[in-house]
């Protein structure tokens, strides 16, 4: 059974809203603030940010509207470079990226929710017992249906831009202060400003990924794109701007909990559990779009390759990739597990998350070369310099992710850098991909 066209427009930019803004802007505005050096600077690169991701958006919604097919990157790397390039796609994205990415969510949203309520004495045990209920329970709603996973996003992307948008009335209507701080140990340079930024604004090529079930794809895929990237650059923006009139610029660089602090001035006795009650709303939303999305991609795999086989299929009364939902779930349970913590999830899989991006921009030139009889409802704006712009950008973040990335200690390696373990889990797909497709011919 094929996917349905079930998204309207404003399911699938809830969709896109909701996995943008998870939790990173309460963890990175600070940092990014102090690698600016001035109050001014903080809001020239974050709307650079939004103008880079959306210069990336603008590339992926030519290619969905041209394929509006399940499976975005997939699909556009196979008809690109071949079937090898699709395999070893969601190869990566099956066993390291998505899982990875679900993780990282769940552990944002059990470091908040343990400020709310620790049923266990271990930090440890929170940790892990949040983190996973969470991918269990939303990985449930997802298979469930549809309809189920579509309503839970929508709802929680709703209450979290009212959250942001109340940050920064409650900002406004109150004191101005100068808090007591000390100066962080550690201050970013600019470029590792700019990759923060550019992590907060992830999320926005999700839209490929459901375009199958989108109504009207060749309109509602740029639409989504383009009202789901500036509505993140105007509620960014406007949280920056309540961090700063409360807090100052000295205060808001040298803070290490930006919104509960800058909420605190105005509600110094619940202000703390509201912002707390908000970022666990705001990872959830981030978790379940990310679940959501990500089966999608394992479906289209195993349309066409023998290995994912058993996730390709769709059930028809749910109306979800229930295989495939379960297996995405169970790998990031894995991963929550083996890793533990937030930046070792991020850690892991930076550099392989900015390579495939880097290769679906440039699919953009190729599939212009090699299939120019295909209908295109949406050509890039101002082509070819955005798409440039933007494969630049990742080609930066590729490195810069590499060179500034410690060390993390794993239990089968005694010490080596963990960005290397994805390329390890890449090159490990060759095989695998010409011993399953030999098999394939056979039969």
């Amino acid at each position: 059974m094929q996917p349905k066209k079930t998204l309207t427009l404003f399911d699938s930019t809830c969709l896109i809203v909701g996995i943008i803004i998870g939790a990173g802007i309460y963890k990175t505005a600070p940092d990014v603030a102090r690698g600016i050096g001035c109050w001014w600077g903080i809001f020239l690169i974050w709307m650079a940010g939004g103008l880079l991701s959306l210069f990336g958006a603008l590339g992926y919604a030519e290619l969905a509207s041209a394929y509006p097919k399940a499976g975005g990157d997939y699909v556009y790397l196979t008809r690109a470079y071949g079937r090898w390039a699709g395999f070893l796609f969601g190869w990566l994205q099956l066993i390291v990226v998505r899982p990875g990415d679900i993780a990282a969510m769940a552990f944002i949203f059990a470091t908040y929710a343990q400020e709310l309520y620790r049923p266990f004495s271990g930090f440890y045990l929170n940790q892990i017992t949040y983190a996973g209920s969470a991918v269990v329970i939303l990985t449930v709603l997802n298979i469930l249906g549809v309809k189920e996973g579509k309503w839970t996003q929508n709802l929680l992307t709703s209450v979290k831009i009212l959250g942001l948008l109340a940050i920064f009335a409650v900002a406004v209507g109150g004191p101005r202060m100068q808090p007591d701080y000390e100066p962080m140990p550690w201050t970013p340079t600019f470029s590792i400003a700019l990759i923060l930024v550019l992590f907060t604004f992830g999320g926005w090529n999700e839209m490929a990924y459901v375009a199958a079930e989108m109504k009207n794809p060749q309109k509602n895929a740029l639409r989504t794109i383009l009202t789901g990237t500036v509505a993140v650059t105007v509620l960014y923006l406007l949280a920056n701007g309540a961090f700063l009139y409360t807090l100052g610029y000295e205060g808001m660089s040298n803070s290490s909990a930006v919104a509960a602090d800058t909420v605190s001035a105005v509600l110094p006795d619940i202000g703390e559990r509201l912002i707390s009650a908000l970022i666990c709303i705001s990872a959830l939303g981030a978790v379940n779009g990310l679940i959501f999305a990500g089966a999608r991609i394992s479906y289209a795999a195993g349309q066409d390759h023998r290995l994912f086989r058993f996730l390709g299929q769709w059930h028809t009364q749910r109306e979800t990739p229930v295989r495939a939902l379960a297996v995405q779930s169970t790998i990031a349970l894995l991963l929550v597990l083996a890793l533990g913590s937030f930046e070792g999830t991020v850690i892991y899989i930076a550099a392989s998350v900015y390579t495939f991006y880097l290769a679906t921009s440039v699919a953009v030139f190729v599939l212009r070369k090699k299939e120019p009889h295909v209908h295109r409802p949406y050509k890039v704006t101002g082509y070819p310099f955005p798409t440039i712009i933007f494969c630049a950008v990742c080609a930066f973040l590729i490195y810069k992710s590499i060179t500034y990335t410690p060390p993390i200690e794993f239990i089968l390696f005694e010490y080596i850098p963990s960005e290397y373990i994805p390329f390890i889990i890449l090159l490990a797909g060759i095989p695998v991909y010409w011993l399953t497709s030999r098999q394939q011919t056979k039969d």
